[in-house]
């Protein structure tokens, strides 16, 4: 049971880590502001729920004694849902009221 529940962990963490991978190839490689910001807020809020419930499940099954550990895991996905997206708009939005033009297709790459 523990070698079923350390490989479902290591998916989790191989997951998460591919998509803040993801993230980065997104952020060096889109044309413009807008495009980069919605790669990073994307892949690093998904990669970022995908570690720490690789994290939560590995501490459930191998430290039960505690069992505030995995409520504070918990807590901190719901919290990574809701303010990552919240920050990722606010930060657009800041963006396009001050000015900065989103990328065209006839436009030269930055």
């Amino acid at each position: 049971m523990v070698e079923i529940i350390e490989i479902i962990v290591m998916i989790f963490l191989a997951a998460g880590i591919f998509f803040m991978f993801t993230g980065v190839v997104g952020l060096l490689r889109l044309p413009d502001f807008y495009t980069r910001l919605h790669a990073t807020g994307k892949c690093d809020t998904l990669g970022e729920v995908l570690i720490i419930a690789g994290l939560l499940l590995y501490h459930l099954f191998h430290y039960p004694e505690t069992p505030l550990v995995p409520v504070k895991l918990l807590f901190l996905i719901i919290f990574i849902f809701l303010a990552n997206p919240t920050a990722t708009h606010a930060i657009m939005k800041a963006a396009y009221n001050t000015g900065v033009k989103p990328w065209k297709k006839g436009d030269a790459r930055m």
